[in-house]
Order: structure tokens, then C-alpha cells, then sequence
């Protein structure tokens, strides 16, 4: 049984529904601290001005867990990036079949960020045809920090094999999973280069840039 862990992200980079891709299991881990800075409320889209950040407005507490902070609703971000969205992918070539289904996100109020972003992205993996199963971590009892914590997730669901990001390995304790007998393999996402509106390629944007100009492969009946 293999399983991922990752915190719930705004529309998140391609590799991240690979590693879900790759998975029996997919763990958010949506009560694990909340960070500024980081990407559980804002990514990168594409303009002909280049990358710019759409990012969601919060209520930051220090010490408060990803999902306890909430939207910041004053202003009307919703709006905005749906604009920003529809004006810059507006010219791609797989807008039209796919912009229907990310308006229903942007039309309604989201009091919670992880609600908000888990339930986009299980969206964006139903149309990837993904069918990992999803576990949110803050609905199964597990107590431990750090690599303890992984290794009681990944115990909850019966995993025996952690599949972790490359970016991890700096501080991933092999040694404590081994003798929990959970192998750890690390995620080989090589990212794809392919056409984009607005001149030279740019890596690692949001998976909608992909979406909007590729498309995805029609799930087989």
C-alpha cells in the first residue's frame, strides 16, 4: 500500500497530482502548522507579463493549523482571480472545455482555506481521471511531529511504502520508518515541456496553465 502526505495547496504544480497519481492513498495533511509564504494559498499563473501570484487573502494566526485559518472575505479575491484566470487562458486552446468547471469554485463562499483547496483539487484529480483514494489527516487520531507523524499516518492506513517529494529528502529520518517497516521511495517527476500562450516556456506553474493548454486525456469507460 503506498501513500502520499501533503498538505492541501492552491491549485497546486503538475507534480503534485503525479505523486497523488502514484498513490493507493493520499493523505492532506490539513492539520500540520500554517506557514506564510508557502504555497497553501497562493500560486503562479501565466500573463504575457510573465508569472504573477494569485493568492487568497486569510485570516493568519500564528501557531494555528492549515485548517483553522480562514478566507479573508473583506475583499473580493474570488472575483479577481477568476478575472485574471478568464483574461489569460481566455486565447488557450482547452479553455472552453474546462473553464465550466473551475467557475463553480470561484462562484461560491469558502469560509476555510482547506476546505476550499481540498475540494478543488479532488476535483482537478477527477478530471485527471486520478482514483487514489483521499484521507483527510485532522478526521484519524495520530499524535507525533515531524517524521513520527508521517509515520503514524501512513500506520493508520495500513501503508507500507511512503512516497515522498524529492525536496524532502534533506530531512526525512529513513532510519525510523525503516524500523516502523514502511519503505520510503522518493516521488521521479520529470516536468514536461510543452506550449504555452506568451512566449518562452515557463516551468512549474500552476496545473491550470497545463489544463488550459494541453488538456487531459479522456477517461476511458
Amino acid at each position: 500500500m503506498i501513500v502520499s502526505i501533503h498538505q492541501p495547496a492552491y491549485i497546486p504544480w503538475l507534480g503534485y497530482f503525479d505523486k497523488i497519481s502514484k498513490s493507493d492513498i493520499h493523505i492532506f495533511f490539513d492539520n500540520a502548522q500554517y506557514s506564510k509564504n508557502n504555497l497553501f494559498n497562493r500560486n503562479k499563473i501565466k500573463t504575457p507579463q510573465g508569472d504573477v501570484w494569485l493568492t487568497i487573502p486569510v485570516k493568519y494566526k500564528k501557531g494555528k493549523s492549515i485548517n483553522e485559518i480562514e478566507i479573508d472575505n473583506s475583499t473580493n479575491w474570488r472575483e479577481k482571480h477568476w478575472k485574471t484566470i478568464t483574461c489569460n487562458y481566455s486565447k488557450s486552446l482547452f479553455f472552453d472545455k474546462y473553464i465550466g468547471i473551475f467557475e463553480y469554485f470561484y462562484l461560491n463562499d469558502w469560509r476555510y482555506l482547506s476546505d476550499f483547496t481540498i475540494a478543488m483539487n479532488k476535483k482537478i484529480c477527477q478530471m485527471m481521471g486520478i482514483q487514489t483514494k483521499f484521507v483527510i489527516s485532522s478526521e484519524i487520531q495520530t499524535d507525533g511531529i515531524s517524521n513520527e507523524k508521517l509515520i503514524n499516518l501512513c500506520k493508520k492506513v495500513d501503508a507500507d511504502v511512503y512516497l515522498s517529494g524529492q525536496g524532502a529528502k534533506v530531512y526525512m529520518n529513513e532510519k525510523l520508518f525503516n524500523e516502523s517497516k514502511i519503505k520510503v521511495e522518493y516521488q521521479n517527476f520529470s516536468y514536461p515541456t510543452y506550449k504555452q500562450l506568451w512566449g518562452d516556456f515557463i516551468p512549474n506553474l500552476s496545473v491550470i496553465d497545463y489544463i488550459f493548454n494541453c488538456g487531459l486525456k479522456e477517461k476511458s469507460s
